[in-house]
C-alpha cells in the first residue's frame, strides 16, 4: 500500500515511524515532511499541507491509496472534501474528517454547542464577539476566578488563557477581540474553570465504531510547576494511573458513545482520530476540548505503545470497516520531552546547528519537531518546537529517566526543556 502522509511536526515523525513497522506498507510519501522523516519515506518539503492542488498531484503521481492527514489546518480547510471532489479520486481512502466534522476543533463555539445538544458534559460557557464586549465582562463578572478564555478559532495551540484576576481576565479578552490571533480570535468562549487532573484521549473511528488508543497526559505549559504561558506542548506520559478501567468505562458511556452518536444524528460521516481532552473532576469525565486529530506531543509517547498493525488500524478507518480490528497495547510506559527554542513560545531564533546521538529506536527515538537542513547540509532548528525524546520503561521512572539521558546528549544553542514531566503523576503513586 501506497501512504500520504502530511505533516511535518513530531506528531507526524511519530506517525511515519509507527507506519513504518507496517508488513502491508509498500512506499511512504510524507509532506512536507522533515529531516528525521527521511528515514521513512521520500519528502517533498516543496509541498505546504495547505496546497491541495499539489496534494492531488502527489496523489495521482505516486498512486496513493490512503492519504493520512496529521494535523488540522488542512482538515479545517476540507483537505478531504476537496480531494473526493477530483476526478478519480472519490474512493481515495482518508484518515481525517471533512470540514464539517473538523468542526469540533476549528470553532470552539460549535464543539461546545456540540456538547450541550448530546449531553456530553463540559463546563459551563457563553461566547462573545466585540460587539458583546460589555455582557462579556458581565459574564465574566459572574464567574469565580480563574477565568477561562479561547479564542474561538485555530490558534496553534496557544488561544487558551488562564487569568487569575477579573482584571487580568478584562486586559486578556480585549487583546483577544481586537485580533491578538486575527480571526481566530474574533470570537471568543468564556467558560467555567474546572478544577481537577487532565488526561488526553484518543479515539479512533470510522464513523460507527471506535477503538481507544492509549491514554496520555500532556504538559503545556513553558515553565516548570505548569507555570508560565501555553506552548504547543512540553512532553507528554503514557499511561496515566488516574484514568483507570472505572474512569475510563465513565468516559466511554458519558463522552464517547455520545459524540459518535452525536455526529452520525448530525449526519457527519467522521472517518479519523477525534482528540479528547478531559479533566478528572472527583472521578467524573468533562470535556475540556476536542481536537480532529491526534495531539502533539502524546502521539510521540501513544506511537511507542502501539503493538499491532497501525495500517490495518488506518487502512479500516478509512475504509468504514473497523469492526473487529483489535488494538494491541504495550504494558510499558512511554515519556516525552520536549526540547525547544529559546525564548519559545514567544519570539525565538531559528537556524541553530543541532547534533545528536543517532536515529530512533525501538525504545529510545528521537523525533523531529522544527528542523531543517541548512545550504551546507547541517541539520538546524527550524522552529519553536526543535526535537522530541520519546522512551519506553518498564515503570514511569525508567522512562523519564531514559529520556533525559537522551536529551542530555542533543546539543544545540539555548536548548530549553522542562525537567518535571510526569512528576505530578509519580507524586500520585
Amino acid at each position: 500500500m501506497n501512504i500520504l502522509l502530511l505533516g511535518s511536526g513530531g506528531r507526524e515523525h511519530a506517525l511515519a515511524w509507527r507506519i513504518a513497522r507496517s508488513p502491508r506498507l509498500t512506499e511512504l510519501f510524507i509532506a512536507p515532511g522533515n529531516p528525521g522523516m527521511a528515514n521513512y519515506g521520500r519528502c517533498f518539503p516543496e509541498v505546504s499541507v495547505q496546497d491541495f492542488e499539489a496534494i492531488a498531484a502527489l496523489v495521482r503521481q505516486y498512486k496513493i491509496h490512503l492519504v493520512v492527514v496529521g494535523p488540522e489546518v488542512p482538515l479545517v480547510g476540507g483537505i478531504v472534501d476537496f480531494l473526493h471532489r477530483q476526478p478519480q479520486l472519490e474512493q481515495l481512502l482518508i484518515v481525517g474528517p471533512d470540514a464539517a466534522g473538523a468542526r469540533l476543533e476549528g470553532s470552539k463555539e460549535f464543539s461546545k454547542g456540540f456538547m450541550e445538544r448530546h449531553g456530553i458534559p463540559t463546563a459551563a460557557y457563553r461566547s462573545f464577539d466585540s460587539g458583546s464586549y460589555a455582557a462579556a465582562i458581565d459574564y465574566l463578572r459572574s464567574l469565580e476566578p480563574p477565568y477561562v478564555l479561547k479564542a474561538n478559532g485555530l490558534a496553534a495551540g496557544k488561544g487558551v488563557i488562564i487569568s487569575s484576576s477579573l482584571e487580568e481576565a478584562q486586559r486578556e479578552l480585549q487583546m483577544l477581540l481586537s485580533g491578538r490571533f486575527g480571526e481566530a480570535s474574533s470570537r471568543v468562549v468564556i467558560e467555567e474553570y474546572l478544577t481537577g487532573i487532565e488526561c488526553s484521549v484518543f479515539v479512533a473511528t470510522d464513523g460507527k465504531d471506535w477503538r481507544l488508543l492509549p491514554v496520555a497526559k500532556d504538559y503545556k505549559r513553558i515553565g516548570e510547576g505548569d507555570t508560565g504561558p501555553n506552548t504547543g506542548g512540553m512532553g507528554s506520559v503514557s499511561p496515566v494511573a488516574f484514568a483507570d478501567a472505572a474512569f475510563m468505562q465513565r468516559v466511554e458511556e458519558r463522552v464517547i458513545r455520545p459524540t459518535i452518536a452525536g455526529l452520525q444524528a448530525e449526519g457527519i460521516d467522521y472517518r479519523g482520530f477525534i482528540f479528547i481532552g478531559l479533566m478528572n473532576v472527583g472521578g467524573e469525565p468533562y470535556v475540556i476540548e476536542y481536537n480532529c486529530r491526534m495531539g502533539d506531543p502524546e502521539t510521540e509517547s501513544v506511537m511507542l505503545r502501539i503493538d499491532s498493525d497501525f495500517v490495518d488500524l488506518l487502512e479500516r478507518m478509512a475504509r468504514g470497516e473497523l469492526g473487529d480490528y483489535r488494538l494491541e497495547e504495550s504494558a510499558k510506559y512511554a515519556a516525552t520531552v520536549v526540547m525547544v527554542a529559546p525564548g519559545y513560545p514567544e519570539a525565538y531564533p531559528k537556524g541553530m546547528r543541532i547534533s545528536y546521538p543517532h536515529e530512533p529506536t525501538f525504545d529510545s527515538a528521537l523525533f523531529h519537531a522544527g528542523t531543517s537542513r541548512d545550504s551546507s547540509g547541517h541539520l538546524v532548528s527550524s522552529g519553536g518546537r526543535v526535537l522530541t525524546a520519546s522512551c519506553l520503561g518498564s515503570t514511569l521512572e525508567e522512562a523519564l529517566a531514559a529520556c533525559y539521558r537522551l536529551v542530555d546528549q542533543v546539543n544545540y544553542e539555548g536548548k530549553t526543556l522542562r525537567r518535571d514531566i510526569g512528576q505530578d503523576l509519580l507524586a500520585l503513586q
